[in-house]
């Protein structure tokens, strides 16, 4: 007899990514063959001596070998990959069970548990406190953490000696200990932690049953009998194998409306907004294709998210949404209903050289084109105004300097101008079209409520219009912080209000761009139903510490004029410490990048990144790489155009991605934050703070790409984001 079924235990997929890079080959070639025939000679299948009925080894290669859980007849999981003398030379040092309050498998080294829990040296005298004294074991069991650490548990001291345990400990056991550990009461952990994952109260829990256990929600394996090849890549997709059970109650919800779904980086966002996606299209009626939605601001983004999709529920999914980039969905409408003459796009940048050129030609000295650009896309093209009345009326939230009605009509005047020229040289902005498509959608929204109110026959030329439905039943959007008003007042006229009409994904620590919006003041209310992740999948626990310091003591929106944190923000992981390394000039900085390349480059498919703050700097680092003999290629407006190579690129065009090894360079005072930031730290205040708060979260966007290691460089002074040396 032939062929098994072999799944993966997300514990042993962590431990996996960290082995070299040949026995994550063996690994592959392994998994291949067991699934072909787990009897072959060659893989030594055998139960293990000591380790209970079900734990078997079987040959990786000459020097590991992978601890499987036999469930029943041909069906296994792979629960661990260790050197062979760790499986032989102690036999009872792995225990597995069925987790009485979850009812999930367990697996546990408790070698290395143990080893993870010990302090280096011994405390002084006297002992201080167990962190965990004011939870009994009883209370610890009763929210689910593993019985066999108990003991150990109760003996922890410091914070170290916590990390080190669950590092080693079953996915609930680390979420529980580190909840209650950052402060959380035991009802809190047992309602955000426990609950989610809990067994049913219905139903008892037997603790014999492998197959049962195996298909609930709270056993973290690979849904289906998936290959291992991503792990060879340090890449292997947690959102293919595993929902978390807080996402999964996200997903699997109905709302009254609008929700909101906030979390720092790594923390599934857009895992969520896939599945939510699925969830949506699962539940529409026979012939309501392209009724979802799917759109983000970065058309890289939005091809990523289509492949993704197409990964999770096959063509049938992805053909009945509509993934789109929220500018191009914009453009479409605009060209659709205004067919003719094409305009030349324009960046932000070159617009702003226009107003330059129009102020200078009218000589006017009362008003500067950065200001004027900011108020017309901010406010005007924002807000979709398109009356001088209007304006007089406009929130101004966030701008900055108080302007009265004649400033506001003196503005009106040259917005006016500015169109008038823009439209003579037949040149348009991304922020011109979305205020445009957002008016056009809204009328188009009223007309179709006001053929439904009728009630009543139309001339036949109007009945087009009386029978359209609205454009979309419900929209998933993904990096919503990115997304301008213009936008917003677009997808709430396409998509009508009433339940799930729209799920929103985002964090504003996260935003790049200068768009700052209050949803409620744009029709759309989250109120009540906005949900927070707070557990990081990709980067260590170190890493993410870095991270957050770059944050400063900024205050962060929610997109509805409240405030946001990263409170309880953390990982699981454990990796080396961010290093922080200086040179004398920006050639000497490329020898180090090359050096620290060449340290982490062990072959082909090695996942390296090099990020850097202004576009000339990263064809020096192509040019430093390529004389080192090492394959490089900037990444694009389209994202990256070449696997296998290092990536090298701006900070904006990281956005989405992600690495096992990055390094951030240039990271210089007047590189990060720019020179030119300074000149508002007087004149503007507010604008000031918005520039150094975008300067920061590109930085911490950039920092949050690394899953294992984190190099920060910079030549001459350092970035003043920077920690201080010794902190």
């Amino acid at each position: 007899m032939s062929g098994a079924t072999l799944r993966l235990l997300q514990e042993a997929d962590d431990e996996i990514r960290k082995l070299p890079r040949i026995v994550k080959g063996a690994i592959y070639d392994f998994q291949h063959k067991f699934r072909e025939n787990p009897d072959a000679p060659g893989l030594r299948l055998k139960q293990l001596k000591g380790g209970g009925p079900r734990l078997f080894s079987a040959r990786v290669n000459a020097e590991y070998r992978a601890l499987l859980l036999h469930i029943d007849r041909r069906n296994y999981v792979l629960v661990a990959v260790r050197h062979r003398k760790d499986v032989y030379e102690n036999l009872d040092r792995y225990r597995y069970q069925i987790n009485e309050v979850t009812g999930a498998i367990e697996f546990m080294d408790m070698v290395s548990v143990r080893a993870g829990a010990s302090s280096p040296a011994p405390e002084p005298a006297p002992s201080p406190e167990p962190l965990f004294a004011a939870h009994g074991q009883e209370r610890l069991r009763e929210l689910g953490v593993a019985e066999p650490l108990l003991p150990l548990v109760q003996k922890i001291t410091t914070e170290e000696e916590l990390l080190g345990l669950i590092e080693y400990a079953p996915a609930h056991t680390r979420e529980v200990l580190f909840a209650l550990y950052e402060g959380k009461t035991f009802d809190e952990v047992y309602d955000q932690v426990t609950a989610p994952v809990a067994a049913p109260a219905e139903e008892s829990i037997d603790t014999t049953d492998y197959v049962t256990a195996l298909a609930r929600p709270a056993t973290r394996v690979t849904t289906e009998d998936v290959a291992l090849r991503p792990v060879l890549d340090g890449a292997f997709d947690r959102w293919k194998v595993f929902l978390h059970p807080t996402q999964r109650r996200l997903v699997g919800r109905d709302y009254s409306g609008a929700t909101r779904v906030s979390g720092g980086p790594g923390t599934g966002k857009t895992i969520v907004a896939l599945h939510r996606v699925k969830y949506l299209v699962d539940r529409l009626q026979p012939g309501d294709d392209k009724a979802v939605l799917l759109t983000t601001f970065n058309k890289n983004l939005a091809a990523d998210l289509e492949k993704r999709l197409k990964e999770l529920g096959g063509e049938e999914l992805a053909a009945r949404v509509r993934v789109v980039n929220i500018d191009k969905l914009a453009t479409e409408i605009v060209s659709k209903a205004e067919p003719g003459g094409r305009r030349r796009w324009i960046d932000d940048g070159r617009a702003i050289q226009e107003w330059r050129d129009m102020l200078t030609e009218l000589g006017h000295m009362t008003w500067d084109a950065d200001f004027l650009h900011a108020e017309w896309t901010q406010v005007i093209l924002g807000q979709a105004i398109n009356s001088r009345t209007a304006y007089f009326r406009a929130r101004r939230a966030g701008r900055g300097r108080n302007i009265g009605r004649a400033q506001r009509d003196e503005i009106w005047k040259l917005v006016e101008k500015f169109s008038m020229r823009l439209d003579e040289k037949n040149l348009w902005t991304y922020r011109q079209v979305a205020e445009r498509a957002a008016r056009l959608e809204m009328a188009r929204a009223e007309r179709i409520r006001e053929h439904a109110a009728q009630e009543m026959n139309i001339h036949a030329q109007d009945a087009s219009i009386a029978l359209k439905k609205p454009r979309y039943q419900h929209a998933v959007v993904d990096e919503a912080q990115d997304l301008g008003a213009a936008h917003w007042k677009m997808l709430r006229a396409m998509v009508p209000e009433g339940p799930n009409d729209l799920f929103i994904v985002g964090d504003t620590h996260q935003r790049i761009y200068e768009n700052y919006v209050s949803l409620g003041s744009l029709g759309i209310n989250i109120r009540g139903r906005s949900s927070r992740l707070t557990l990081s999948y990709r980067t260590t626990h170190e890493i993410l510490g870095s991270a957050l310091g770059l944050l400063g003591e900024q205050s962060w929106d929610d997109l509805d004029d409240g405030t946001d944190d990263l409170d309880g923000y953390r990982s699981l992981l454990r990796g080396p410490l961010p290093v922080l390394r200086s040179a004398a000039s920006w050639e000497a900085e490329l020898d180090l990048i090359a050096e620290q390349v060449a340290e982490w480059n062990d072959g082909p498919g090695a996942s390296i990144a090099i990020s850097v703050p202004e576009r000339h700097m990263v064809a020096d680092v192509e040019s430093k790489l390529g004389r080192a003999g090492v394959l490089a290629a900037a990444i694009g407006p389209d994202g990256p155009k070449k696997d296998d190579v290092v990536h090298v690129g701006t900070m904006h065009r990281f956005k989405g991605l992600e690495y096992q090894h990055m390094i951030i360079a240039g990271v210089a005072d007047g590189l990060v934050p720019q020179s030119y930031v300074r000149q508002y730290e007087t004149t503007d205040r507010v604008r000031y703070r918005r520039e150094i708060q975008r300067a920061r979260s590109l930085l911490f966007v950039a920092a949050t790409r690394a899953r294992d290691s984190l190099v920060i460089t910079w030549h001459g002074t350092p970035s003043p984001f920077l920690p201080a040396p010794g902190t």
